[in-house]
């Protein structure tokens, strides 16, 4: 009887029932709903579903898969890793370090981490592999020709960035974050999902489960938050306004821009390069035509691999203890926030070049300026043929789009520089 007594009681059921574990069954509910969203509305479901089971996983009581101590304070605890115990010293500095109660109270002194698979995986994030190599696969898929064919979209990409900072600023001012804490929740204006999470693993890592989820959440519901605000900001006449085709982009220019924005974007912003420098590169790969093999690997395979690994890892840094918290409630209202003020900066800087322009710009392309590729451009082509069914904005917007991305990365590595 006493052995079945024991078995019951350490039965992931029954520690529900124990301390603020209430707070796992809550997540639990939570991740539920991220699946229902991600593989029933599909919303994301790329990211959402691998999202939502490591967040599942991670607050089931007793499956000990991811351990926040080891990670604990912004640091990898390397020697807690390789099995040394805690000491009393260790768990001191952790709370001066603003470490909250419940990660530290899940530990004592002298005791030795398990370490959990996800614990080994959360290293790709913490040492910013994942981002980077998503970036890589990224840019293999993305075709740069209507930036270089319209330059002007570099400006409407470099507007819709508005976001980020006015979201920083926010943060600080009403919502009392820190510095480093204010860049990571603002990040998410860049509309970049592998962005937001580079930025907060190395400025917010206790933030990283809320900056992700609100990230990715916000990115699939684009089509939801732009219409509204580019109907508010602009007139039908805007709308209407029908662009020239872009000029045939040759292959010499497609070789040389990532190898020029490389270069100049790795010297003018250092913080910048890694995700930069792996854009770049991917798109190199495929517009060289010589390397067809390496740019069909890192558009599938390695992006898929790398794809389920980061998702499960940011999922596994939700926990109760992290995520239910008024930070978190902050951090969901200042991603509508910063969307929504990237969106209109867009569109408000192409109405502003429309002044002193010929050829005008429909403005609906500004909005595209931030980096959902390529749903924000195709959100500025629907509401183009709207107004004008014989409108065809789509190659126009990819410009403001794409370059969105490389703002993104940009602001990432302005933020680092600043906060790091």
């Amino acid at each position: 009887m006493d052995a079945i007594v024991n078995f019951l009681q350490s039965t992931g059921f029954a520690q529900f029932f124990v301390g603020d574990n209430w707070k796992c069954l809550v997540m639990i509910v939570i991740a539920c709903v991220l699946l229902f969203l991600g593989i029933v509305k599909k919303y994301e479901p790329l990211l959402l579903v691998p999202i939502a089971i490591g967040m599942l996983v991670t607050n089931l009581p007793g499956a000990n898969m991811f351990h926040e101590i080891l990670y604990a304070g912004g640091h990898i605890h390397w020697d807690l890793l390789g099995g040394a115990p805690i000491t009393a010293e260790f768990l001191t500095e952790m709370e001066a370090l603003g470490v909250s109660a419940d990660v530290l109270s899940s530990v004592s002194v002298g005791q030795t981490i398990g370490v959990g698979l996800i614990d080994i995986l959360y290293l790709g994030i913490k040492l910013g592999i994942y981002p980077c190599l998503i970036f890589l696969g990224v840019g293999a898929m993305t075709d740069f020709g209507p930036l270089i064919a319209n330059p002007k979209s570099l400006l409407l990409g470099a507007a819709a960035q508005l976001g980020i900072f006015m979201t920083y600023v926010g943060c600080r001012v009403f919502l009392h974050f820190t510095g480093a804490e204010a860049a990571s929740v603002g990040i998410i204006g860049g509309a970049d999902g592998p962005t937001a999470i580079f930025v907060a693993a190395m400025l917010a890592p206790a933030l990283l489960g809320p900056i992700a989820v609100s990230a990715y959440s916000y990115m699939a519901l684009v089509p939801v938050i732009q219409p509204p605000i580019m109907k508010l900001l602009t007139t039908k006449k805007e709308r209407q306004i029908v662009m020239k085709p872009l000029r045939t982009v040759s292959k010499r220019e497609r070789i040389l821009f990532p190898i020029v924005v490389t270069i100049f974007v790795s010297l003018l912003v250092p913080s910048a390069a890694p995700l930069i420098s792996c854009l770049m590169l991917g798109n190199l790969f495929k517009e060289s035509g010589v390397a067809d093999r390496l740019s069909k690997t890192v558009q599938n395979e390695l992006m898929n691999i790398v794809t389920i690994f980061l998702g499960i890892s940011v999922g596994a840094t939700a926990t109760g203890a992290t995520f239910l918290s008024v930070k978190t409630l902050g951090i969901m209202l200042m991603g509508v926030v910063a969307f929504s003020v990237g969106t209109a900066g867009g569109l408000l800087l192409a109405k502003f070049m429309n002044l002193f322009l010929k050829e005008k710009i429909n403005p609906l392309i500004g909005a595209a300026g931030v980096s959902a590729v390529p749903m924000a451009a195709r959100v500025a082509q629907k509401e183009g043929q709207e107004a004008n069914p014989g409108n065809f904005l789509l190659m126009h917007a990819m410009g403001p789009n794409v370059a969105g991305v490389i703002g993104s990365a940009i602001a990432a590595g302005v933020l680092i520089s600043l906060f790091g």
